[in-house]
């Protein structure tokens, strides 16, 4: 009876208590890390592999080489560098293009008040909560007859594509910027209309550089996702010289999948390297404007 009562003293202590949550924490940390790593390991472990097979990969290779990234940067069969800028090119200007719509419109939300300002605020809304994929045949359809009388907006080309990419990306991120500018005070307008300033230089001037965190964060985003997308790419473009990285891999690999794999795994480290460059560069800018965002919101 006394062991009894010891026992669940012990059990119920406080020192006791918590070393068995941090146990189980970090347990689960570890846990999710290894399931985080393991299959990027295992892409690396693949592009060095010289068999180039799906089949007899393994986490630690036989004769491990650059055999992979010698044939795909060499290869005249298919033009990797094409497709890397390709991916580059349509993501900048799609960053960039969509940063100054989105900007521009959501000041004009947050400061202005004009007929069919929240309907239209409602309808951003609610278009964004229907999948895009739901849209992909009409979206094809539309592109492919604005292509009939503009040929430079048709299928096939990076314009189409990057129409498209703006349509997607700036619903959500008006919202996201019109949330921030929110709360920025009016005063500091109303103190430079005082002092004779535009509209638009108080947009510059004053407001703008106040929006760095969030500018920062919806451009990385921005570009993360437009230069890793892939069936909007895999749909709309028909031309190898046009396609995206990811759609160049994808057909590159294709039918010969399992023995491309190394080839295909190589295509896919270099092509993460401008994304693990800018979250390292930009680490710091992308933890603070989420963080400010968080807390203003």
């Amino acid at each position: 009876m006394s062991n009894s009562k010891s026992f669940q003293s012990f059990i119920t202590s406080t020192s006791v208590q918590r070393r068995i949550s941090v146990s189980l924490r970090l347990f689960i940390a570890v846990f999710l890390i290894i399931f985080s790593v393991f299959p990027i390991l295992w892409v690396i472990s693949a592009s060095f592999n010289p068999t180039g097979s799906l089949a007899t990969q393994t986490l630690i290779p036989k004769n491990p080489g650059l055999d992979n990234y010698r044939t795909l940067l060499t290869s005249g069969e298919f033009p990797f560098w094409t497709w890397f800028g390709n991916s580059l090119k349509i993501a900048l200007i799609t960053d960039v293009l969509s940063l100054s719509i989105t900007t521009i419109a959501a000041y004009a939300f947050s400061r202005f008040r004009f007929r069919g300002r929240q309907t239209l605020l409602k309808a951003i809304l609610l278009i964004q909560v229907f999948p895009a994929l739901l849209a992909l045949v009409a979206t094809f359809l539309m592109i492919s007859q604005i292509g009939d009388i503009f040929p430079s907006l048709g299928l096939n080309t990076h314009a189409s594509l990057i129409l498209v990419y703006l349509g997607g990306a700036m619903g959500i991120n008006i919202w996201l910027m019109k949330g921030f500018l929110d709360t920025i005070p009016r005063d500091i307008d109303e103190s430079a209309m005082v002092e004779g300033a535009t509209d638009w230089q108080i947009f510059t001037r004053l407001i703008l550089p106040l929006l760095r965190p969030i500018l920062v964060v919806i451009a990385i985003l921005n570009y993360i996702g437009t230069y890793s997308e892939f069936i909007l790419a895999r749909v709309l473009l028909k031309g190898s010289e046009q396609y995206t990285l990811m759609v160049g891999l994808q057909v590159f690999a294709g039918a010969q999948f399992n023995q491309r794999w190394g080839v295909f795994a190589a295509g896919v480290l270099i092509g993460a390297l401008p994304i693990m460059a800018i979250y390292l560069i930009l680490q710091d800018q992308i933890v603070g404007g989420l963080t400010q965002g968080a807390v203003k919101g």
